[in-house]
């Protein structure tokens, strides 16, 4: 095997932990991960970070207003084209998706500020026990970051490194900003301090985490059960049909009761806040 070594001539030989190309090479890919698992659990310590409550969705997704402008801009865009190309015609098809959309980010900044706030006043003893935490990128990432930023709480940004989002969102603080290269070890970091989640309409990467989640739940893998609410029954029930999977069998029954649907930052808001209030703060 062929690793990457000194340098010709050199004085002295490289100590293995600090040879970059021996770390970047694929024989230290289980030392890459386990960076990942321990170093984020010394920053979150040392930031005093108790318990979390994760936020996820579409990293497309925008507020009212930016949607609003850019669907203005495309049509005025089609309006002096003659002939608008295909690509003209897909860009306004996105911007009028984004705008239906938009509900959600504003959904996610203002039920991320209310359980930010209500952490913050919590009793002495729990007084910021639970922080928010996101995938740390744009779209509902952002949302739930900048709602906590609102509330003047601080809050927990998981990045992971993709060719097309390159860096976390601008309201995480500094030292919670993280960024994953696996993207299983940042699902363990979602996951192991997690006391509540909320999945807002998302795609693929959404989906991923949450059907993650409930299998480990189901499967008890997880040290307790923590309320999991699907914000938006209309988008959900549209895209899984939850109770289909339990009329074949695929699931049971009971395994729907995991789940709790919410169509507004009230509904959402009070279920999580008496969920961690019954199992937590009594």
């Amino acid at each position: 095997m062929n690793l990457p070594g000194n340098a010709p001539n050199s004085s002295w030989p490289t100590k293995a932990y600090k040879n970059l190309d021996f770390l970047n090479s694929d024989p230290a890919r289980q030392i890459r991960i386990l960076c990942e698992m321990i170093e984020p659990g010394l920053r979150l310590e040392e930031q005093g970070i108790q318990d979390t409550i994760v936020l996820f969705g579409s990293a497309r997704l925008t507020d009212k207003k930016t949607a609003s402008e850019k669907l203005e801009t495309v049509n005025k865009e089609i309006e002096a084209t003659k002939n608008p190309s295909a690509e003209l015609l897909s860009q306004r098809h996105k911007a009028k998706a984004m705008l239906r959309s938009a509900p959600y980010y504003d959904a996610a900044m203002q039920l991320s500020e209310a359980l930010s706030k209500w952490s913050l006043e919590l009793p002495e003893a729990h007084r910021e026990r639970f922080t928010i935490c996101s995938g740390g990128g744009p779209g509902i990432m952002e949302a739930a970051n900048r709602g906590a930023a609102k509330a003047g709480a601080k809050s927990i940004g998981l990045g992971i490194s993709l060719p097309f989002e390159q860096t976390n969102n601008a309201y995480i603080p500094d030292a919670l900003s993280f960024e994953f290269h696996y993207f299983f070890v940042r699902k363990y970091w979602f996951v192991s301090m997690a006391k509540a989640l909320v999945a807002f309409p998302g795609g693929f990467g959404t989906l991923d985490e949450l059907f993650e989640t409930l299998t480990l739940i189901q499967t008890q893998k997880t040290e307790k059960v923590p309320p999991i609410v699907l914000y938006g029954r209309e988008f959900w029930e549209r895209i899984v049909d939850f109770q289909a999977l339990a009329e074949w069998g695929t699931i049971s029954h009971q395994d729907l009761e995991l789940i709790q649907f919410a169509d507004s930052v009230d509904e959402a808001y009070t279920f999580i806040t008496e969920q961690l209030a019954k199992e937590y703060l009594t």
